[in-house]
């Protein structure tokens, strides 16, 4: 069985080699500025980041999403790197790496959200930091190629397959998935991550026959993707610039007059003018 192991390895790594590839032409929109995003992020928090490789690509096809990859937060629950570099602050689980910490520079040329659960206790926080924390080291099995050939069938899939796609492989599916991992974690502490199937006063809850019929197919932990925790009503989508103060009238266009401000002083002339008839 060596020399048949030794075989899939090596196919393994080079499917990892061909899926990590970063893809030509990717421009973030609104990359994270990296001081705002520290200061925004909170222990517990979800990192959703739109990836630019291969697999990224994929993955956002089959999941209907601008989102590839999920990544926790845990702030300073790890210690710093020796030689003084950068205090990894995420934990993520990537194909061919494993469980790994990173620090958070690793995406601040990305666009990225912030997904926050709502109403999480201190004690459930500190556990669901603590199971992210234990599965550092854990490694992503290479032999089993299935997991990785999946990615690569370039057919058109119906939209309510896609996840089906994503399931295919072997018994323990989308280990790839950096979100199952997570999930995980939330599900140690029976916080909810979609909504109930029945109905249940005061509880959000699926609708549509094509919802729940989504929600029982993803029950199990490694089926849920990065999408779900930015379409989840128990997590709140923060954004930073918001969270910090922001305001509209300190915006600097540059020395240029923009269409607003004609449109303000036009306002501003037409509400002056009609005062002037009211006193006459």
């Amino acid at each position: 069985m060596t020399g048949v192991d030794s075989w899939t390895d090596r196919l393994g790594h080079r499917l990892v080699g061909l899926l990590t590839k970063q893809v030509s032409g990717y421009e973030p929109y609104t990359p994270s500025d990296y001081d705002t995003l520290w200061a925004t992020l909170q222990p517990g928090d979800i990192l959703l980041v739109e990836g630019n490789q291969f697999i990224s690509s994929t993955i956002k096809y089959l999941t209907n999403s601008t989102w590839s990859h999920a990544a926790f937060y845990v702030g300073h629950a790890l210690p710093r790197l020796p030689g003084g570099g950068e205090r990894p602050r995420l934990i993520e689980a990537n194909i061919g790496e494993g469980c790994i910490a990173v620090p958070l520079s690793r995406y601040a040329t990305y666009n990225t959200r912030i997904c926050r659960p709502v109403g999480l206790t201190d004690e459930d926080r500190k556990r669901i930091v603590d199971f992210m924390v234990s599965k550092l080291g854990t490694k992503y099995d290479l032999s089993n190629i299935f997991d990785l050939l999946r990615y690569f069938f370039p057919i058109p899939v119906p939209s309510r397959l896609r996840r089906r796609m994503i399931a295919l492989g072997s018994g323990d599916p989308t280990r790839a998935i950096c979100s199952s991992l997570i999930a995980q974690a939330f599900q140690s502490v029976g916080y909810p991550i979609l909504p109930e199937i029945t109905h249940a006063p005061g509880r959000a809850h699926a609708d549509s026959r094509y919802s729940r019929a989504e929600i029982m197919h993803i029950r199990h932990h490694s089926l849920f993707t990065p999408r779900d925790f930015d379409l989840s009503p128990y997590f709140k989508v923060i954004k930073p610039t918001i969270e910090h103060g922001f305001d509209y009238r300190k915006i600097n266009w540059s020395g240029k007059v923009s269409e607003i401000d004609v449109l303000r002083e036009r306002a501003s002339r037409e509400k002056a003018a009609g005062k002037e008839d009211e006193d006459r």
